[in-house]
């Protein structure tokens, strides 16, 4: 056990956490009409507060356990076996449970912006559920927990998902993209954000919180933890310039939505790379991240046309996959990471068809006992007052 190791993982798990609460929340909120931000809030809120519990519940084991390539088991459920003194690496076990409790929090939550304004509160939370338990969980098992797409028993060399392009981004897009394709669109699509300086502040606290995510994904403090959090914070800010440049080519005009959307998709594109590049192949990621996002969120919008409402396929989706695909790439170019074409390529196709396939599952099993989609009224007044009671502003003064 490792003193140094041990602080800093506590100070980036109070990171990750940071960004969930109040950052998703947050950022999320501010782009929502005004109606509906507390429903917003609360549905984030709720998902930290049950995904914490199934995590130690269920999650962790299967996650994390022994039992073969594909499934961790239950040996460690509940904890029961976990004591005080036991290690992982250099760090205490509950730490890196605690560590990763955060990772599975935020993962389900970012699949909120898909079907924000439209959804039933109990579908979404039975949803997330069974979810984190049934295709994260097992995910981070075959990509992290020593599983089948890292142990070498697919591939010679193993996938390279550093903090989560994979196990986070491409998931949480690729359930959002689903749940609002059976969702469907809301019934009024021309509502700006209500609120842009939340988005602002979400999106600021996200980028600080992603120095625990990714530097913290080193599991040490170290230089690798040195050199993730810092291509981190130039993907994050070279993908800014580049969406509001091509905000401003294409309509004119750089928005502050639009900038930090682009602060977004630089940090999931350089996720599963930033403990494999250094600072040049951060900029050339953010740099590109920036543009492809923004082109990706009006192919989702307006040639697929679903209405993934805050773009969660479009910015973490593609993102994630796009920061995957970078690394063999930028390996072809002279950049060497150890990375492999082949595995880089077959995992992200796995885990799409698990993702997809489980994700349909759990919708179509849970429509026969919930009400996906609140009726028409509910959506017409906001969740606010019609769901929750309450109301995030008087908008009758």
């Amino acid at each position: 056990m490792n003193g140094a190791d041990t602080a800093w993982i506590l100070v980036a798990t109070t990171l990750v956490l940071l960004m969930t609460l109040p950052g998703l929340a947050l950022f999320y909120g501010g782009l929502v009409r005004s109606r509906n931000v507390l429903s917003v809030f609360m549905q984030t809120y709720t998902i930290a507060c049950l995904m914490s519990l199934l995590w130690f519940a269920f999650g962790y084991s299967i996650a994390f356990g022994n039992q073969n390539s594909f499934w961790g088991g239950f040996e460690k459920a509940f904890l029961i076996h976990l004591d005080p003194e036991n290690v992982s690496g250099t760090l205490p076990e509950i730490l890196f449970f605690a560590f990763q409790m955060t990772f599975a929090v935020i993962t389900p939550a970012l699949i909120v912006g898909a079907f924000v304004e439209r959804i039933s509160f109990v579908f979404i939370l039975s949803f997330a559920g069974l979810w984190m338990c049934l295709v994260y969980s097992p995910i981070v098992h075959w990509v992290w927990g020593g599983g089948i797409l890292s142990d070498g028993s697919l591939f010679d060399v193993p996938v390279f998902d550093f903090a989560g392009g994979i196990v986070v981004h491409e998931t949480a897009g690729i359930a959002a993209l689903i749940i609002a394709y059976f969702l469907g669109p809301r019934s009024d699509l021309t509502k700006p954000p209500h609120n842009p300086t939340f988005v602002m502040i979400g999106a600021a606290l996200l980028w600080v919180g992603w120095f625990g995510f990714n530097g913290g994904s080193q599991l040490a403090a170290d230089a690798g933890a040195a050199m993730a959090l810092t291509v981190t914070h130039l993907s994050a800010a070279t993908a800014s310039l580049t969406w509001a440049g091509w905000e401003r080519i294409k309509y004119g005009k750089s928005s502050l939505v639009g900038l930090v959307t682009g602060t977004i998709a630089g940090l999931a594109s350089i996720t599963p790379a930033s403990g494999f590049v250094g600072p040049l192949e951060a900029v050339i990621i953010g740099g590109i991240a920036g543009v492809l996002c923004q082109e990706a969120v009006n192919i989702v919008r307006n040639v697929l046309k679903i209405d993934d409402t805050l773009d969660v396929f479009a910015v973490h989706g593609i993102g994630g996959i796009f920061g995957i695909v970078m690394l063999p790439f930028l390996s072809f170019l002279g950049f060497e990471n150890g990375s492999s074409w082949i595995s880089q390529i077959v995992s992200l196709i796995v885990v799409a068809l698990y993702t997809i396939f489980v994700t349909v599952v759990i919708i179509k099993s849970l429509g026969f006992f919930l009400k996906m989609r609140v009726d028409k009224e509910t959506e017409f007044d906001g969740l606010d007052i019609t769901v929750h009671g309450e109301r995030a502003y008087d908008l009758s003064s």
